[in-house]
């Protein structure tokens, strides 16, 4: 019998259904941008990489359509805070990922 997801499990189902090219972009954008506890990586950044990884040509839409950017609680899991931020209607600047390192005691 098929259960529904549970909300703890998201993040080992997103790695199901995330292309492995994309975390790689992921992780080394994270990698590159990583100072003192956290890492912002610009969402054009991103998808240029996964492109490229990929081979996708300049049609960002796959990216978006099939969600491969919605990340957030794969990362959580692995002991990252995650924060997007995306300008309001009105507002002009680059949407980011924020992946900050979680304190354990």
């Amino acid at each position: 019998m098929v259960k529904p997801i549970n909300p703890n499990d998201i993040g080992e189902a997103k790695k199901k259904v995330i292309p492995d090219k994309v975390i790689e972009a992921f992780n080394e954008l994270i990698a590159e941008q990583y100072t003192n506890g956290r890492a912002v990586v610009k969402q054009k950044d991103v998808v240029s990489r996964i492109r490229q990884k990929m081979l996708l040509d300049d049609d960002d839409r796959s990216i978006f359509d099939n969600g491969w950017l919605n990340v957030e609680e794969l990362y959580q899991t692995e002991g990252w805070k995650v924060t997007y931020d995306k300008p309001a209607y009105n507002e002009s600047y680059a949407a980011t990922f924020e992946f900050r390192k979680t304190i354990c005691s």
